[in-house]
């Protein structure tokens, strides 16, 4: 049995890939600076300035606006982490200093309750999300002490856990409206090396579905932080009450407290919340060896994956509540499919790979980061979707910022951070989990040896891996087989060697002195059906090549999206365009259209009368979709 497997630091990891690099050069490059005149232009460091002030009132913006602070420092320290940027480092240093000074002198730290209502912290947790910005801070704080060895915020963040940590269990008897802060702990926990910040992740996470705290506060409205009795909603409090009262009844399955985690059969409630509550519990599972609260998380995921998930791997169907609903309710033109949910499925996967070793959590982060977090960024860096349809009518597009701009500095910390999702190590040898072009340096056996990966993916499934060691050393190397790849080959210096596809990787276990892995996945377009009881998308198919599902969008195809059909026999000739969306691989094909001829002067007529013809029809990835202006677009086409 192995120990846990680690995936390793960013800073022994450089990426050089052209798909990858290209969209990292534009977070870094663009992303970052233009998030930063964001916060400047929405109020959110002048929140900082005057809580640091002293004064009172005036607190701009969405109440947890703290968080997008706290995620930007922590995209710009995963920057650092790799490339000296002096200005970037000053920049991020004033920040964290705007930061320290407006915490309080018991730890205590965030600018809504100290401009707007002190005397009534931890009183609201249902919405007014204390505890999830907290763990923001902590996540960034973890993100920049790694990345610079400064500990400045890192100070500031256990200050704060702390606080939070004599509150809570005591003072307060609750836990968070939004998960965030159990993950937070277990990394806080790791690098401070504190046994009690992964106690409080776990007093945090067994507490949910236990504590009526979260019911109570809805019977006392006007006890608690946010309520305005002036406003004929009641303020943030009262309008909270028609997201979590179901017929004027408390519903816990929004906020997953519905029942005790090991009592719950499906994912249920805001998709963000669950995802970031289930990466928590994964660590805590992995933390205390509790292999029953493990395999229950793997219920869950399969109720997600099985039943609950959008073939591009987004989550959470309903817009009302940004939440899941009921097996197979998929619909696409209303998808909700919030860009932050995936990156949160992510987060979970990654350390469900890490504490069991299976393939099947790679292939979804594999899924999930070319398809449903992607899209949620512009080419150019400067424009996100929050919600990501899977169809619509060119009404559909992304915006500059939102009012709620969670999911824009999520996916800068997600991409600026790829270099932790490509590898793993564990104390047989390396795991090679996602193909990107780079090198790794991975120490094994005692040896630091290096790793050259050549891949031109999503493009194209052949890989080459170059292992270098300075001395003869033995060790395996694992392969993921992508669970798109319809076969598989691999090679080391030219020589075949037996694949068992079994458990989702190729194993190779040799002594390893400078040699070649040749590995070549089949790469074939598949059009999909969706399960019968989607009802979505009955008589309807998807196209994907690789790992990327592809779309129709109305600027590439002359008739109107609807009017296509697809026979899943068709063959679809795969082509790279270089000055398209910034290179991208198109599927052209042949598609049934009903034929326009003789219907003038008519609306209806029988079947029988009615004709076909063909024309040829063009999809593109659906991470590129609506680079070129709002137009329409469809995932799922009819099926001929």
């Amino acid at each position: 049995m192995c120990e846990q497997r680690q995936p390793m630091s960013i800073e022994n990891v450089q990426i050089s890939d052209d798909f990858w690099q290209q969209r990292r050069e534009v977070i870094r490059e663009k992303t970052i600076e233009y998030q930063y005149q964001q916060l400047q232009e929405s109020g959110t460091l002048e929140n900082f300035r005057r809580a640091s002030a002293g004064e009172e009132g005036g607190h701009n913006g969405m109440w947890f606006q703290d968080s997008d602070a706290y995620k930007w420092i922590e995209a710009a320290s995963y920057v650092l982490a790799n490339h000296q940027d002096p200005e970037l480092d000053r920049r991020v240093d004033t920040v964290i200093d705007l930061i320290a000074t407006a915490q309080r002198t018991d730890g205590y730290l965030n600018t809504y309750f100290a401009l707007e209502e002190p005397e009534k912290r931890w009183t609201n947790l249902n919405m007014l999300h204390e505890l999830y910005c907290a763990g923001h801070l902590i996540e960034a704080a973890v993100a920049h002490y790694r990345a610079t060895d400064k500990e400045t915020l890192l100070d500031v963040a256990t200050d704060f856990a702390d606080h939070i940590d004599r509150t809570f269990g005591d003072e307060v008897d609750g836990v968070p409206g939004h998960q965030e802060i159990e993950l937070a702990l277990m990394e806080l926990a790791d690098v401070t090396d504190e046994a009690h910040y992964r106690d409080l992740a776990k007093y945090f996470v067994d507490l949910r579905g236990h504590d009526d705290r979260l019911a109570w506060e809805f019977k006392h409205l006007e006890q608690i932080a946010g309520y305005d009795p002036d406003d004929n909603e009641g303020g943030i409090a009262g309008q909270a009450a028609g997201v979590f009262l179901e017929d004027g009844a408390y519903d816990g399955s929004y906020a997953q407290a519905h029942a005790p985690l090991r009592e719950q059969a499906t994912v249920e409630g805001h998709s963000v919340r669950a995802m970031y509550y289930f990466a928590g519990a994964t660590d805590i599972a992995a933390e205390t060896g509790d292999d029953a609260l493990l395999q229950h998380l793997d219920l869950l995921w399969r109720n997600m994956t099985e039943k609950r998930m959008y073939v591009t791997g987004g989550i959470g169907s309903q817009h009302v509540g940004e939440r899941f609903t009921t097996d197979y309710d998929l619909p696409n033109d209303t998808a909700y499919a919030e860009t932050c949910a995936a990156i949160g499925s992510i987060f979970w996967n990654q350390r469900l790979f890490e504490e069991t070793g299976a393939a099947k959590y790679a292939d979804l982060i594999e899924r999930q980061l070319y398809n449903a977090v992607l899209v949620g960024v512009s080419l150019d860096g400067t424009e996100f979707f929050y919600d990501n349809v899977l169809a619509s009518d060119g009404e559909h597009d992304r915006e500059g910022w939102f009012e709620c701009a969670c999911c824009p500095p999520n996916i800068a910390r997600l991409l600026a951070s790829l270099e932790r999702y490509l590898y793993a190590v564990d104390d047989d040898g390396l795991y090679v989990n996602q193909y990107v072009t780079g090198t790794a340096r991975p120490t094994l056996d005692g040896t630091t040896v290096t790793l050259t990966q050549t891949a031109d993916f999503p493009w194209e499934g052949t890989v080459e891996i170059d292992v270098e060691a300075p001395e003869p050393t033995e060790f395996a190397v694992r392969l993921r087989v992508p669970e798109w790849s319809s076969g598989v080959s691999v090679s080391v210096n030219g020589d075949p060697i037996a694949v068992d596809t079994d458990e989702g990787y190729v194993t190779i276990k040799r002594i390893w002195d400078e040699d070649r892995i040749t590995a070549d996945f089949e790469m074939d377009v598949q059009v999909l059906e969706a399960h019968p009881n989607v009802e979505a998308d009955i008589g309807h198919v998807a196209l994907q090549r690789g790992p990327l599902v592809y779309c129709l969008e109305g600027v590439d195809n002359d008739i109107p999206l609807y009017q296509y059909a697809i026979d899943p026999e068709t063959e679809f000739e795969a082509t790279y365009h270089e000055d398209l969306l910034d290179g991208v691989v198109t599927l052209d094909g042949t598609a049934t259209v009903p034929s326009k001829d003789d219907w003038d002067g008519e609306l209806y007529r029988s079947a029988e009368e009615t004709d076909e013809t063909t024309a040829r029809v063009t999809a593109v990835p659906y991470y590129a979709w609506n680079n070129r202006g709002p137009n329409p677009m469809r995932v799922w086409i009819r099926e001929a």
